[in-house]
This record gives structure tokens, C-alpha cells and sequence, in this order.
């Protein structure tokens, strides 16, 4: 049997979005877990610029706080940083690279667009899905026209919150309360709450304002918290979330003990069956390739309701993707080493045609 080729990989983490200490977590697991796989893989932040590739991977990665990064703070990185880390040349000493970003311009479409551009092989999905499904609503709508439920929803510009008697008229007019109010283009549940009354509508459309330049409201389903993880062209064992209190934020993803997660889900074969089946057709209906986590709502009365993709999904300890892997047999070094020769071959499939 043929050795398998030893790998130099970049995996780009950090970058200046509301995720950036997701990604540094996801990132610092993936250089490790590349380099159980046999790879030579070295982290590249990009919010600190070029030069990174020749001075080896940092030790100082910081643990995800209870709270996101606060806007003001990640002011200090520049989105054009990221661009100009990507496009400086650096990664034309590397196979392929990994890209371990959330949010912002490495989850988006932009950074792919440049690496596109460059010819470098990355993994996740192209410019067009990634971008898709960064735009909330845009996902919604591809979803829906594909026939697969989704709560109802309204979207409103950040820069038009400004009479609140407006605002809960519209959505009391609406999806109604309780309501769940997030930005339109963040993960990791950032700015997310699910507002029970009047009241406090605003102020928690204000907080989400605060993250993007439109805000998400979708009709709350009462029910279970469902995902779907895709590799490949495979839905991998279904799994569920319970926080152990209120509903599942920033803080109950990535505390440890704050949610507890199931895998398999106790769901029934024909209910796996089906929400897996869902998870393929909308990984297809957006165009993404490689790997995806795909996120539902399952209602009191057994129907599935997609929320949204995830294009790049967390790798950290508490992460999903990894534990629906390894749910399947599939240990965390060889599913690392899975999604980067997928890319690899998706990258020679594209080059002959």
C-alpha cells in the first residue's frame, strides 16, 4: 500500500469577527489534530498579518470567555489584514489550506474568493455557498424554494431600528411573540435571544444590531434542538443539544457542563432518516462542499424546521461536527485529514475541467 503524501498545511484562525476566540480554539485543535494525522501544520491568525508561516505555531491561545469579544475591542483588526495576509504570497509554500475562521470575512466568501483567485486549495465550500450561507436570510429563502420548512421570519436593516413602537407592531403583526432575535450574519449564536414579550424587544434587536447590518426575527419553535453534520457526500449521526438552563447561547455552547450533547440523538430511525435527508438537501441546495453542520428545529409535533448551515463549523472539545464523527468511527485526526483530501480532490477535479 502507497504511503499517504505528508502534507504542509496552513490553517487559518483568529481574524476579526465576533468568533475570533472560537476560531482561535478551532484553529489551535486543528494544527494539533493535523499533526496527529501525519501533517506538518503550522496556525496562521489572520488579524496579525503576514510573516506568521516561518515562526511556527503560538501557545498562547486563549480560552473562549463566557461572552463574545466586545465590538469596540475587535475595532483594533482590520478586515483588510485577513486579504492581504491571504494574498501576500505566503500560502504558495503550502499544499492546501485549512480554513478554521468563523464569521466575518473567512467565513463569508471573501477570503475564498482570494484563494480562488490565487489557485491555493482550501477546504469548506466555495465563495457562492459560503456566502449563501453567511446570509441568513439568503439561506432561508434558497431553502424554502427547495421545499424544506423554515420558521417564518421578517428581516429589518440595523440602520432602520429607530422607533420602537414600529418595531414591535411589525413583528406582533408578524411571527409574534416569543420571537428569536439574531443578526443576520453571525454564528456561534452571537447577539442571539429569544424575546418572550414586548418589552425588551428592542433592546435585544438593538444588541443584535450591534453585530451586523441586518436583523433576523424568527418565530420561535418550541421543541428540540437538532444538527445534522455533512462530510462529504455523507449525513453523519444526528445529534441534540440540551442546555442546562435557558436555550443554547454563546455561554451554553462553549462552557464546558452547559449543555448537554447526544449522539446519536434519541430520536427514532424514521425521524434520523428523514432530518439527515433534510440536512443532504440543504447542504446540496446551498452548493456547499466538503463538510457543513446543518442546524434544525424539531417542533412538539415532529416536524423539522431548518434554521441554518454552517459552513465552517467549531472544532473545538465541545464542538458538534467532531462528535457526530466520532459517533460514526471516525476519530478526530482522520476526519481533519478527511476534509483536507476532499479539498484536495475537489481542487484537481476543478483544475481538469
Amino acid at each position: 500500500m502507497a504511503q499517504k503524501k505528508k502534507l504542509r498545511i496552513a490553517v487559518l484562525m483568529g481574524g476579526e469577527s465576533a468568533e475570533r476566540d472560537v476560531s482561535l480554539a478551532t484553529g489551535a485543535a486543528v494544527v494539533v489534530g493535523l499533526q496527529q494525522a501525519g501533517h506538518d501544520a503550522i496556525g496562521i491568525d489572520t488579524a496579525l498579518g503576514a510573516g506568521q508561516l516561518s515562526k511556527g505555531d503560538s501557545d498562547d491561545t486563549p480560552l473562549i470567555k463566557e461572552k463574545p469579544p466586545d465590538v469596540k475591542d475587535l475595532s483594533q483588526y482590520s478586515g483588510e489584514t485577513a486579504v492581504q495576509t491571504v494574498s501576500s504570497g505566503e500560502l504558495k509554500e503550502v499544499d492546501i489550506v485549512f480554513i478554521a475562521l468563523h464569521g466575518g470575512a473567512g467565513e463569508n466568501g471573501t477570503i475564498q474568493a482570494v484563494l480562488d483567485m490565487l489557485k491555493i486549495p482550501y477546504t469548506g465550500s466555495g465563495v457562492l455557498a459560503s456566502a449563501l450561507a453567511m446570509d441568513k436570510t439568503a439561506a432561508k429563502k434558497v431553502v424554502l424554494s427547495s421545499g424544506i420548512p423554515t420558521p417564518d421570519f421578517i428581516v429589518k436593516y440595523s440602520r432602520d431600528l429607530k422607533n420602537e413602537a414600529e418595531v414591535i407592531r411589525d413583528i406582533e403583526g408578524s411571527v409574534g411573540f416569543p420571537v428569536v432575535v439574531k443578526p443576520n450574519d453571525q454564528g456561534s449564536s452571537v447577539g442571539l435571544d429569544i424575546v418572550e414579550s414586548a418589552d425588551v424587544l428592542f433592546e435585544k434587536a438593538r444588541i443584535a444590531a450591534s453585530y451586523s447590518d441586518k436583523v433576523l426575527f424568527e418565530k420561535y419553535i418550541p421543541g428540540r434542538e437538532l444538527t445534522v453534520s455533512i462530510l462529504g457526500d455523507t449525513a453523519l449521526p444526528v445529534a441534540e443539544v440540551r442546555p442546562v438552563n435557558g436555550f443554547y447561547d454563546y455561554r451554553h455552547k462553549y462552557t464546558p457542563g452547559m449543555a448537554n450533547k447526544l449522539v446519536p440523538a434519541p430520536i427514532s430511525r424514521e425521524e434520523t432518516e428523514k432530518i439527515q435527508k433534510l440536512g443532504l438537501a440543504v447542504f446540496q441546495a446551498l452548493g456547499c462542499r466538503g463538510y457543513a453542520r446543518i442546524d434544525f428545529r424539531m417542533s412538539e409535533d415532529g416536524e423539522f424546521y431548518f434554521l441554518e448551515a454552517n459552513t465552517l463549523p467549531g472544532m473545538t472539545s465541545t464542538s458538534l461536527v467532531p462528535k457526530a464523527a466520532k459517533a460514526a468511527g471516525i476519530e478526530f485526526p482522520q476526519l481533519l485529514d478527511k476534509i483536507a483530501q476532499i479539498a484536495i480532490d475537489d481542487f484537481e477535479k476543478e483544475k481538469q475541467k
